[in-house]
């Protein structure tokens, strides 16, 4: 058998405010309940499983990669919503979103502040820029 990720635990203040967040913006499946955790469940099996943090949490990045139709939806939901986004993980182009190689890609936080994104192409398959440069466009 392959090795395949087939979950994650994401750490949240409040599970049911970040899954849902998620599934809603992403368009995939409400979050369904599984022991402690709402999982979200993303096209290719993997699976988000969100966990109440009675802690401080610590921020992490979960990158989706979508087609253009779907980039097309997601990005909708993001602006629809008022939600800030970025160009580029260093949060200098706000309001921009990517074109690097050769696709589209922005990122944007969760409830919690994970830090989340959506690009149309994986990286280093296409047009790379250089480091820090996001070719970005509004």
């Amino acid at each position: 058998m392959a090795v395949e990720l087939n979950h994650t635990i994401v750490a949240v203040r409040d599970k049911q405010e970040s899954a849902t967040f998620l599934s809603e913006i992403l368009g995939v499946g409400q979050p369904e309940p599984y022991g402690p955790f709402l999982v979200v469940h993303v096209d290719n099996d993997v699976s988000l499983d969100f966990a109440d943090d009675h802690g401080p949490v610590h921020p992490q990045h979960y990158a989706f990669l979508v087609d253009e139709d779907r980039f097309d939806e997601i990005f909708g939901r993001i602006r629809e919503r008022g939600v800030v986004y970025w160009a580029d993980p260093f949060r200098r182009s706000q309001g921009e979103i990517n074109t690097n190689d050769g696709g589209r890609g922005v990122y944007w936080e969760d409830p919690s502040g994970h830090f989340l994104e959506i690009i149309t192409r994986p990286y280093g398959s296409g047009n790379v820029s250089a480091p820090g440069d996001h070719g970005s466009v509004r």
